[in-house]
């Protein structure tokens, strides 16, 4: 006796256009970027509470950090659509692209920017909640909408955006800002510069071909090399400062000396020799590095107590 196999029921058209339309629009919030920024200002309030600061101030500090975050890369998205056509790593994006509106896409980030002050103001802290949107408001009207298109040192100025997730989720806990939170953006801060300017080697025809003066259009590949290895000594220099300030131990000093040695290393190797492997591999490693590096901080504090 032969039993009849039911083949599986096909998914309406109607729902594979939802779904293809959702994705479109968390892609316009750069989940991939939001997810390092979320990771900085968790392991920021694990050191300010010296523990787990509780579930509740965590989700909403996320929540909220996520939604000004992904308000901020959407209006990104939508100013920078121009550019985005002509660049080979943008050129598919949704909003280039016409799967959506840039109208819409504009709406969107404005109402996740909205959202974002509400739930950090009445779930975590007003301080928190002015902190990003001072972020939000900096990286959009100084770095998208005139540094990136204007100056060489875009990222080197714009990147103070991105620094302050850390600042954000130190507030949550605190309702403050001290010394070890202002350690924690100039991190992030000076890691900027080596990290964009690594990618920024990998893809300098994309820029070229849209206007964009990034380091490498304007003064070339070697002077490019050399910065990076400026900025990442500069960066040591930072991650160490703390020590100075008592603000870590022994478990931070040897984790920040050991991926500190690292990431000089291969800035170093890319300024000796050359190459797209070089750059990266730089730029990949940096992504790993400062993970590592809040991670091992929160770990301090919370071993020390």
């Amino acid at each position: 006796m032969s039993v009849a196999v039911r083949a599986p029921a096909a998914v309406p058209a109607r729902t594979v256009r939802l779904r293809a339309t959702a994705a479109d629009y968390l892609s316009l919030t750069k989940p991939r970027i939001i997810a390092l920024l979320e990771l900085c200002a968790l392991a920021a309030m694990v050191m300010a509470a010296r523990g787990w600061p509780g579930t509740g101030l965590v989700l909403a500090t996320m929540v909220g950090g996520a939604l000004a975050a992904g308000g901020a890369n959407t209006i990104n998205q939508w100013f920078d659509r121009d550019i985005d056509a002509v660049m080979t790593r943008t050129c598919s994006r949704a909003i280039p692209d016409g799967r959506i509106d840039p109208l819409r896409a504009l709406t969107f980030g404005v109402g996740l920017s909205a959202l974002a002050f509400l739930v950090l103001t009445v779930f975590a802290d007003l301080l928190a909640a002015v902190l990003a949107m001072s972020a939000l408001l900096f990286y959009v009207f100084v770095y998208t909408m005139y540094l990136k298109r204007t100056s060489m040192q875009n990222i080197v100025i714009g990147g103070a955006a991105g620094a302050v997730p850390p600042l954000v989720g130190w507030a949550a806990v605190t309702g403050r800002l001290d010394l070890t939170a202002l350690f924690l953006f100039a991190i992030v801060f000076y890691w900027t510069p080596p990290h964009f300017w690594a990618l920024a080697l990998l893809v300098r025809g994309d820029y070229q071909r849209a206007g964009v003066p990034m380091l490498p259009v304007v003064a070339g590949e070697r002077h490019t090399r050399s910065q990076i290895v400026l900025y990442t000594v500069i960066l040591v220099v930072v991650t160490l400062l703390p020590m100075l300030a008592h603000s870590f131990g022994a478990v931070y000093l040897a984790g920040a000396a050991g991926l500190d040695a690292v990431f000089l290393t291969l800035a170093l190797r890319l300024w000796t020799a050359p190459a797209t492997r070089s750059a990266a591999l730089l730029f990949h490693y940096s992504l790993l590095y400062l993970a590592l590096l809040f991670a091992v901080a929160a770990l301090d504090r919370v071993i020390g107590g």
